[in-house]
Parts: structure tokens; sequence; C-alpha cells
């Protein structure tokens, strides 16, 4: 399995998430453009409210008579921040990437440019990618990428100077807008993500539960600059 570290940001810069509704919208376009067939034919995709958990999930409105996707990537784990996101992904059929890629940043620039009336580039041209060929790395970068919110609230967490821990792993049971939610096994997005290789790799969800702190703790980043793409 070839595993892909991919960040991509805002040219200048720029917030590419202004609310809510954007947010959802990106996480939207994550499973409808994760296909190898044309947008158009997976117009049925659209996002409900679960009535178990009261989050919203991808869904369609006629399970049954849905056209199987045929994934381009398994997103092993994402992270959405205001002006920038961070995807783990593994190809699944050739050039996977480059195409879930171009599909996922040019439905959304099309829809935020309507949104908000604007013009040009959204994306700081080409994205970032890097390949994972070393364990030692890898282990790191789904902590990596689920602690980025952190820089919203105690950014300090980057030199490992948390002063609450409780607080840090609070604040990250809150923050929405990625797959660390699922991964301790609270349904916000499940469908958009592909888990089961990772959570074989934790140990399940409750094993990488009780990790967190330790790795607030212990995660150096200057140890793994090359692979986080910053």
């Amino acid at each position: 399995m070839q595993l892909v570290h991919v960040i991509n940001r805002g040219v200048d810069k720029r917030k590419i998430f202004m609310d809510d509704k954007d947010y959802i919208r990106f996480i939207h376009d994550m499973f409808e453009f994760n296909d190898t067939e044309p947008v158009q034919i997976n117009l049925n995709y659209y996002l409900q409210k679960s009535s178990d958990v009261g989050r919203l999930n991808i869904g369609t409105e006629k399970q049954e008579q849905r056209k199987p996707r045929k994934l381009l990537v398994d997103i092993l784990a994402f992270c959405l921040m205001p002006n920038h996101y961070h995807l783990l992904l593994s190809p699944k059929v050739e050039n996977g990437i480059a195409l879930f890629i171009k599909k996922l940043n040019g439905g959304y620039a099309k829809y935020f440019n309507a949104r908000y009336k604007r013009s040009g580039a959204l994306f700081q041209g080409k994205y970032k990618r890097v390949i994972i060929k070393d364990e030692a790395h890898f282990i790191h970068l789904p902590y990596y990428i689920h602690f980025n919110p952190l820089d919203l609230f105690m950014p300090s967490w980057r030199e490992r100077e948390i002063k609450n821990h409780k607080r840090a792993v609070e604040f990250l049971e809150q923050y929405r807008w990625s797959s660390h939610l699922d991964y301790l096994g609270k349904k916000n997005f499940p469908s958009v993500t592909q888990r089961g290789f990772l959570l074989e790799f934790f140990s399940g969800s409750e094993n990488y539960k009780k990790s967190i702190k330790n790795w607030l703790k212990d995660l150096d980043i200057s140890s793994i600059k090359d692979w986080v793409l910053e």
C-alpha cells in the first residue's frame, strides 16, 4: 500500500473555508469526487442529517439504487483548516491521487468562486505531496494531521509546550472538520474515510483514544519536518 501525505493552501494563504457551509461542502466533495466516474454521474449524492447522532453525513435518497463508487483513492485521514487542508491518501487506480485532487480542487473552487462572487485561482499552485516509505515516519502522520486544529487553540503544541493536555484533548474532540472523531468511534463523517487500515494499525478506536495524550506530549515535529510539508 502506497501512502501519500497531501497538503494544499489557499492562494496567498487566504482562507478557503469561511463558514460551516464551506467546510461541509468540501467534505461532501471529498466523497462525491472520489469516484472514477465523471462528476455528473453521481449527482444523486447529497448531505443528510443523521437521526441517531444529529450530524451531517453523506448519503443518498435511494441507497438500493445507488451505483457503487469505484474509488480513486482511499482517504485514510483528513483535516481541514481555515486556509489549507491535509489528506493522507492511498491510490486505488493509476494516477488516482492526481485525478482525485484535480476533481476536488476544481469542483470546490467553482463552488467557492460562485458563492463569493470572485474569480481566479483559489489554491496556491500545485498541491504538495510526499510518499511515506518508512513506518517510523508514517506512525506520526495521522496524529500530526489530527492535531493541526490545535494551531487555533494552543499553537505551543508544536513545541511540546502544552500546559493543559486535558483541554487540548477536549478541543480536538469538539473540532468537527477532521477524521479524528471518526477514529475515536464518534460518528462524524464516517462515509468519507476508509479507516480499516489505520484502525488495525492503532488496534482499534479505544487504543487510538488512549494514545492521544502521550502523542501530544511526545510528538517531535522537527523529526518529521520533511513529511509534514509545512
